[in-house]
């Protein structure tokens, strides 16, 4: 939901229209899921314990440290406020029309061909935060998803143009790049010490305001099983959070940066008292990912889990239902090769306490690719320790082959490999499975911005089945630079088209 500001007093006079009835609606029972506002809305605020003449830590800003002087969040406010960045950006689409032909009824009505339709563009806003002196901005996934352009305006009024270089959908985040110098940021805080009561300060630019500043409490931690991302561990706060907001700063007492505002739960598309942010421990963990790597690369154990219930625990012979329940071991994955098995309850992951599988999501999902993890499960009613190594879902490693793999000529940064019954296997797929496997798709390629990714398996290239590796070469080598190929892929156990220009 996209509101502009010329129709924000039409908006609020249909609110007036509306009171009444909604006055007959329970506060919880009326409240309908309107977060990840197109464009960018959302904005929140959370805080370590502090009180109010608390100075902030020397290393905190860039420029002079904020203390309080008895004036409220003043002078947190004004070092916050140059490091958050107003977002606008611009989609452009072909228009969707016909070719004129109609048929009613089974009678052709009308045939005329008419020219091919212009490209229309379409705006959106949202904010971010920067995060460095030489311009990595930290935004929302839906905030800058599919823009053409991306100018980011700073407080001073300074103009930029922003090249978008990572985007996570699973988590909501996406990483922004400035080319600036000497820039205003905002330090990481540690979300994992906040504490439901905590002061936070929310920061972004609603209905298009530049560096709002709006002040609440954390009001809950670790929300989860919303549906809003794939990725669920956020923080709930009451300060006043609006469209335009998303991607903005919340920060703690001390000023710095503890989660990105992104969500609400609101009846109306406006500020309830109900907002969410991704917290800086995962938003700093898909940062660092990116500007590294260029792209997210997030842990893989290989394991399928669920919740536990009271009569599911006592058939286990587990104490309580605390844990994450483990319902199948991928082959060659890290978890079999670790020696975990089907049946068994994750209760620990290092030095967490694993309540849910959520939590165990969130712990692999952060966990640097390459260490070796110690999980205790219960098994049989008696505990046991395994050591995986955490890796890339379908890393090169796990398709490795002892031939070398073979890239295509034909989509920029594409590798391909033959499915063989070993790699068939690896992935988990059905035996008749017929295809290519992709093993490595390069950020920034076509390919990459057509949406493939390492593991999926090409079965049909413009409508043409795929058997081996040299019946994908035979049908790609006609394929001409600058045309676009219809690729039908499998992912997962789903399957997907896919448009990929040559």
């Amino acid at each position: 939901m996209q509101m502009k500001v010329s129709r924000f007093p039409q908006f609020m006079q249909s609110l007036r229209r509306r009171q009444p009835a909604a006055n007959k609606v329970g506060l919880l029972g009326g409240l309908l899921f309107a977060g990840w506002l197109a464009g960018g809305w959302v904005s929140g605020f959370l805080s370590n314990p502090a009180p109010l003449n608390a100075a902030i830590p020397e290393n905190t800003q860039v420029s002079e440290p904020a203390r309080y002087q008895g004036k409220g969040f003043a002078q947190v406010a004004s070092v916050v406020r140059p490091a958050v960045v107003h977002i606008a950006v611009v989609h452009e689409q072909q228009n969707n029309f016909s070719d004129g032909s109609f048929n009613f009824g089974g009678r052709e009505f009308f045939e005329r061909r008419v020219p091919t339709p212009p490209r229309r563009s379409s705006k959106g806003m949202g904010s971010g935060v920067l995060i460095s002196a030489n311009g990595h901005i930290v935004t929302n996934h839906h905030v800058v998803e599919g823009a053409t352009r991306v100018t980011v305006t700073l407080l001073d009024k300074r103009q930029f143009e922003g090249k978008v270089l990572g985007l996570d959908p699973q988590t909501d985040l996406a990483v922004v790049k400035i080319n600036g110098g000497d820039l205003p940021y905002l330090h990481w805080g540690d979300s994992s010490r906040l504490q439901v009561g905590d002061y936070v300060l929310a920061v972004g630019s609603p209905f298009g305001l530049t560096a709002t500043v709006t002040q609440g409490i954390v009001s809950g931690l670790g929300r989860d099983g919303m549906g809003i991302t794939q990725y669920e561990d956020f923080i709930q706060t009451d300060a006043a959070i609006n469209p335009g907001n998303s991607g903005g700063a919340l920060v703690n007492a001390q000023g710095e940066l503890i989660g990105i505002n992104t969500a609400i739960f609101s009846r109306t598309g406006g500020y309830q008292g109900i907002g969410f942010a991704v917290p800086a421990s995962m938003a700093q963990s898909v940062y660092s990912s990116v500007v590294a790597n260029g792209k997210v690369a997030r842990g893989y154990l290989g394991v399928g889990i669920q919740a536990l219930t009271p009569e599911l625990a006592q058939s286990f012979d587990l104490v309580d239902s605390k844990g994450a329940l483990i319902t199948d071991v991928k082959p060659n994955s890290p978890a079999a090769e670790a020696g975990l098995l089907r049946g068994d309850a994750v209760i620990r992951y290092q030095e967490s306490l694993i309540d849910s599988p959520r939590a165990l999501q969130r712990e692999v999902m952060q966990t640097p690719l390459g260490t070796t993890v110690t999980v205790t499960v219960i098994r049989a009613g008696e505990e046991q320790i395994v050591h995986p190594t955490i890796v890339e879902p379908f890393s090169p490693v796990q398709l490795a082959k002892a031939s070398a793999p073979k890239p295509t000529q034909h989509f920029s940064g594409l590798t391909v490999e033959e499915l063989d019954t070993a790699t068939v296997q690896q992935l988990g797929l059905d035996r008749q499975t017929k295809g290519v496997v992709v093993t490595n798709v390069s950020p920034g390629s076509s390919a990459e911005q057509a949406g493939l990714v390492r593991g999926d398996i090409i079965q049909e290239v413009n409508r043409n089945a795929i058997s081996s590796l040299d019946e994908y070469e035979q049908l790609t080598q006609s394929l001409t630079k600058g045309q676009v190929a219809l690729l039908f892929i499998e992912r997962k156990g789903s399957v997907l088209f896919l448009s990929v220009k040559v």
